[in-house]
């Protein structure tokens, strides 16, 4: 039987709960019959307000639920979650109040998965470390000068072109050998370590000098196969050194633990290998001039020695012409024995500045193409000027023609009643009615003795 409100009935007398208290009740059951959960799902429709807080779902094959993870929480993350990541959360299930809404107040964040492989990485490290392929003295340093360096990495990865842009522009004397190997998916380890026993083998043939392992940023996921056992002893045993720039400079992987050096970017990992070019040709210049200062005064104390001997030998007025003579020979062959071998220093030193120079980027044909940009394209400024000028110039007759002055000047005239509208009809009109006419120049009142309607 259905209650009415006016029936003295027990329920009936009961008070009323208001929305909000109801809420609160609700929340504070929820909070009450569940501890801290982990739940598992995708992200959606995430968003981030001004406050700093987020908003976003959570959902998998069957269900969603929404989640908020406040400002305090989410500064503690570390890294940047995006629509359609898998993760897991440990949350609070809660109801906003406000709205009546379900949801899940998120403590914290973890890409799913990542707990796994993270331990994974901690026990590879740990023994391979005991083992020492990590030992510093195992570390070997880079030459100071390479020939040529051996890139591995993707094709396709982004840090190939960042590698190949920073030696062209700083050590355009260095070649480079591309050997292309998949970064990331499934058997990418196995890849890189047969490529890295490659490189290590055809070393001598490629007069290669360096290796240089690189790829870009990404997960723990994306980055896994720099963190195989496999890679991490072909690194150690590769026959020349390697450098591993994976990833940006928070990025740690097993590969850079087992590399004789780590970059901290691909860029950097370039940098770090061949010495810039202008710095080369400084020093060739410094070690000329060092050189060129030494051999000379060689010759100025050979040259001292020999005339002491032959002071020495006037002032006893020993018959010694002979040896004299032999002594001013020995100082004329020692002096351009000196001679020649500083000529052919200089010209060892010269020939050497020249291919540094021929390597070295042309400025006068980089200003000659900046110079023809510039003039291309300050000449589509002014056509672009001239096009705008126009549309202004006929936007301004087509405004002429809507001018009412026009109309006037034409001996039209306009008519307004004592109230100011316009009067376009006789019918609106009455006799003896005052009204106001407006010509091209001046105006007139006037009054309507006559209609013709």
């Amino acid at each position: 039987m259905a209650l009415d409100f006016d029936t003295p009935d027990a329920e009936n007398t009961r008070a009323a709960l208001t929305v909000s208290a109801l809420n609160r009740a609700v929340s504070g059951l929820l909070q009450r019959s569940f501890p801290l959960v982990r739940v598992r799902g995708e992200i959606a429709n995430l968003t981030r307000a001004a406050s700093g807080h987020w908003y976003f779902a959570l959902k998998d094959d069957y269900a969603q639920v929404r989640c908020v993870m406040f400002r305090a929480r989410n500064q503690l993350l570390g890294w940047a979650p995006r629509d359609g990541d898998e993760v897991e959360v440990n949350a609070v299930v809660s109801l906003y109040e406000a709205r009546g809404e379900f949801q899940l107040s998120v403590e914290s964040m973890r890409r799913a998965g990542q707990g796994r492989l993270f331990e994974e990485f901690l026990r590879l490290k740990a023994r391979l470390t005991g083992e020492g392929l990590f030992a510093s003295e195992r570390k070997r340093a880079l030459p100071r000068i390479p020939r040529r360096v051996a890139v591995v990495t993707s094709m396709q990865a982004a840090a190939l072109a960042d590698v190949v842009t920073a030696l062209a522009r700083r050590a355009p004397y260095v070649g480079v050998i591309i050997y292309p190997v998949p970064v990331q998916g499934a058997g990418a380890g196995a890849h890189i370590a047969t490529m890295l026993e490659k490189v290590s083998k055809r070393a001598g043939t490629d007069a290669v000098d360096v290796v240089l392992l690189v790829r870009g940023g990404g997960s723990i996921e994306d980055l896994w196969a720099f963190n195989e056992e496999a890679v991490a002893r072909a690194i150690v045993a590769c026959a020349i050194p390697v450098v591993v720039g994976v990833g940006h400079e928070s990025d740690v992987t097993i590969a850079d633990f087992a590399a004789d050096l780590r970059a901290p970017t691909p860029t950097a990992a370039a940098e770090m290998v061949a010495p810039a070019a202008v710095d080369l040709v400084a020093t060739i210049n410094a070690q000329h001039a060092a050189l060129s200062r030494a051999l000379q005064r060689s010759i100025e104390r050979a040259q001292q020695r020999i005339d002491y001997v032959l002071r020495l030998t006037t002032a006893r007025r020993a018959p010694w012409k002979l040896l004299a003579g032999q002594l001013e020979e020995l100082r004329l062959r020692s002096g351009n024995v000196l001679v020649e071998a500083m000529m052919q220093a200089r010209v060892r030193v010269s020939s050497r500045v020249h291919r540094l120079l021929v390597a070295r980027p042309n400025p006068d044909a980089a200003s000659v193409r900046v110079t023809a940009l510039m003039m291309a394209r300050r000449s589509a400024m002014f056509a672009q000027l001239k096009r705008q000028q126009a549309h202004v110039e006929a936007g301004l007759a087509a405004l002429a023609h809507l001018d009412p002055g026009q109309t006037l000047a034409r001996g039209f005239s306009i008519v307004r009643d004592a109230s100011g509208a316009l009067v376009r009809d006789a019918e609106l009109v009455d006799v003896g009615q005052t009204l106001e006419v407006e010509f091209a120049r001046g105006s007139a009142s006037t009054r309507v003795e006559r209609l013709r309607r």
